[in-house]
């Protein structure tokens, strides 16, 4: 299972938030990084893969795509964000994959044919339709996209950990490549989703806190 280091860009700053109060999102330039610019951040934590949520384009406030490019020159693969509503804003370039998440693209992900599509979770259920997302992703298993992030936007750095029932339901719900973020916050919930069979998971808060040891998301694996 994959090891992929999250990381949201807001005003060209690497930032550190919690539950998706986006407002209150902090530069993060504490633990393993003593800078919360996006390079030096990378030099200092050196993962293998990573995650990029471009808040600022999500929000329609600003847009980091310059900074997305050169963070993916970094590593082996780059995830990324960018609040996409059509097929025609992707990036479509080697080296990143494109996210097309239900926060943004709700009313067009039926015309992506490629690229991964974000399950963005609040209290339980996919925003914006508010469906239940093993629902939504049963009805996934009909369309080309390449693969799929369950992102539990209300968990994201709250350390609440993983429901391993609820995450080995979802998984048993997509036949395809299924990466889960938000909340994971100690190695039982990678063992737990690893177990569940999922191809990936995106962490953060842990590894900022010690308790997911930096060495594997540098290996970009549970070693």
């Amino acid at each position: 299972m994959d090891l992929i280091l999250a990381i949201d860009l807001k005003d060209g700053q690497v930032v550190h938030g919690k539950g998706g109060h986006r407002q209150t999102y902090r530069p993060l330039d504490w633990a393993f990084s003593d800078t919360a610019e996006p390079g030096g951040f990378l030099k200092a934590y050196r993962p293998k893969y990573i995650y990029i949520a471009d808040l600022d384009r999500i929000e329609g406030t600003g847009d980091n795509t310059d900074l997305i490019f050169a963070c993916a020159h970094s590593v082996e693969l780059c995830y990324a964000d960018r609040g996409l509503t059509s097929p025609e804003e992707a990036l479509n370039t080697a080296g990143i994959v494109d996210i097309i998440g239900t926060e943004t693209a709700a009313a067009t992900l039926a015309d992506f044919t490629s690229g991964f599509v974000s399950l963005d979770i609040k209290d339980g259920h996919v925003i914006p339709s508010g469906e239940d997302p093993t629902t939504f992703l049963k009805k996934l298993n009909t369309t080309a996209i390449d693969g799929c992030i369950i992102l539990n936007i209300t968990s994201v750095g709250t350390g609440a950990g993983v429901d391993a029932d609820e995450a080995a339901r979802m998984r048993a719900a997509y036949d395809g490549t299924l990466i889960y973020g938000g909340g994971v916050a100690r190695r039982d919930d990678l063992f737990a989703l690893a177990d569940a069979g999922y191809d990936g998971a995106i962490v953060a808060t842990a590894v900022h806190s010690g308790e997911i040891p930096l060495e594997w998301v540098r290996e970009g694996k549970i070693c």
